[in-house]
């Protein structure tokens, strides 16, 4: 019993193992966390330039009447005024403000 209790404290190769491995995964996870902000980031600027493209389409359209022999048909306009966000909105990120504000 006694030579199993020494032997058991002499064995140490797990240890060193799992320690690295403890190290590596948290390095990990806290590489991934930064990658998915800067991810998320550029989807959100990239949302915005999709969302200024639509706004800075021109709608405005326009066809002549028509007159012939024996009948007339009037044309028609359409002008697109601008919007409120018919221009680049940027998307920023605010301050945090503590709970009690």
């Amino acid at each position: 019993m006694k030579s199993l209790l020494i032997a058991f404290i002499r064995d140490d190769a797990g240890f060193i193992i799992s320690a690295e491995l403890v190290l590596v995964a948290t390095i990990a996870v806290l590489s991934m966390v930064v990658g998915l902000s800067e991810i998320a980031h550029a989807v959100n600027q990239e949302l915005e330039d999709v969302a200024s493209a639509f706004g800075a389409l021109n709608q405005t359209y326009r066809y002549n009447g028509l007159n012939g022999h024996s009948g007339d048909i009037t044309g028609s306009l359409f002008n697109d005024n601008v919007d409120f966000c018919d221009n680049d909105c940027d998307i920023v990120a605010a301050d945090a403000t503590p709970e009690g504000w």
